[in-house]
């Protein structure tokens, strides 16, 4: 669930009532868990400062997921903080280069106190997981003994599970994920190199995606977890599906095509033993709201994906200890679509 916390759309953030009835929505859909993603600010790419409060001030981001992470375990789900960094200015923070040594030392003892803040927000929510950073590309496959400082720091605050959330294309490269306990991806595989794929096509892509990940978990003998994954509501949706709605121009709008290839990677996941789960990318805290991104953005809300979530919730994975022996079912019940006239 992102984040609305414009004071221009007072009301709607974590905590607020809207947030409340979305938590009403997804449990009616079937979820059982759900994560939280709020935000910090960089910038830009060159950045050693980070700015804690994301348009809303931080005590008031930390009251209200405290407040919506009591309500969601109250519902019965499960609960991922996942702290963000927004780039101001722009870029990718996956690109991030302070620079220097000294600007790195710099950027690293800001970026420990920031999470480490997070974290004792996760233990005073009591979510269940806790991701240590988002798409730390230019930086997770080095500096080993920052990392091996920070998340021992990180399980002195906080006592559940941790994860990573590795861009799709970095997760081979981290150096810590012995010291996790989920591999956690933002799983934007491309499933086809090319406009017009068939849905074959994209099974096939999300099958090596799949596989690709979860080799890596079985060489870490760790779960994976998906802890971002979606498609746009466009044409092509999961050739460059990382591609931000905002930066698009001259969009064929397509529920179809975000439903298939929605599809096409939880067939994939469903039925392998080592996904653990997946968290879509994203609903909001508004189910009205359609401020926070256009109609061919990410959410899936009110358009054809939806109606594969009461299959996905449903489905026996096959991560799940007494449902190996249907997984190859369920794979058959969220992956058959029949397209709308």
């Amino acid at each position: 669930m992102g984040p609305i916390e414009s004071s221009q759309h007072a009301g709607r953030g974590y905590g607020s009532p809207a947030s409340l009835a979305v938590l009403d929505e997804l449990q009616r859909l079937g979820a059982n868990a759900i994560s939280l993603t709020p935000f910090g600010r960089i910038w830009d790419l060159a950045s050693t400062e980070i700015e804690p409060d994301f348009e809303w001030r931080f005590a008031e981001t930390r009251a209200g997921i405290v407040q919506l992470s009591a309500a969601a375990k109250a519902r019965g789900m499960r609960v991922l903080l996942v702290p963000h960094l927004w780039v101001e200015t722009i870029g990718w923070r996956g690109d991030l280069e302070p620079g220097s040594d000294a600007a790195w030392r710099a950027y690293q003892q800001v970026y420990r106190k920031f999470v480490l803040r997070w974290a004792d927000v996760a233990q005073a929510a009591g979510v269940d997981i806790f991701s240590i950073g988002v798409e730390c590309k230019s930086w997770s496959g080095r500096f080993g003994d920052y990392w091996s400082s920070l998340i021992p720091a990180i399980r002195a605050r906080f006592h559940g599970q941790l994860t990573y959330s590795a861009n799709w294309d970095e997760a081979d490269n981290v150096i810590f994920w012995d010291q996790l306990d989920l591999v956690g991806i933002n799983a934007f595989y491309p499933l086809a190199g090319h406009n017009g794929a068939s849905y074959a096509q994209y099974a096939e892509g999300a099958a090596r995606a799949v596989a690709q990940a979860t080799a890596l978990g079985a060489l870490l003998q760790k779960p994976v977890l998906f802890v971002e994954f979606g498609y746009t509501t466009r044409t092509d949706a999961a050739v460059e599906p990382w591609t931000w709605p905002d930066i698009m121009h001259d969009v064929t709008v397509d529920e179809w095509e975000q439903a298939r290839a929605l599809s096409a990677l939880l067939g994939a996941a469903v039925s392998d033993p080592r996904v653990a789960g997946v968290f879509l990318w994203r609903y909001y805290s508004d189910l009205d709201d359609v401020s926070q991104e256009a109609l061919w953005g990410f959410s899936p809300h009110g358009k054809l994906a939806e109606q594969l979530w009461s299959n996905v919730y449903g489905a026996a994975w096959a991560a799940d200890p007494s449902a190996v022996p249907d997984a190859a079912a369920n794979h058959g019940r969220i992956t058959t679509l029949t397209r709308p006239e």
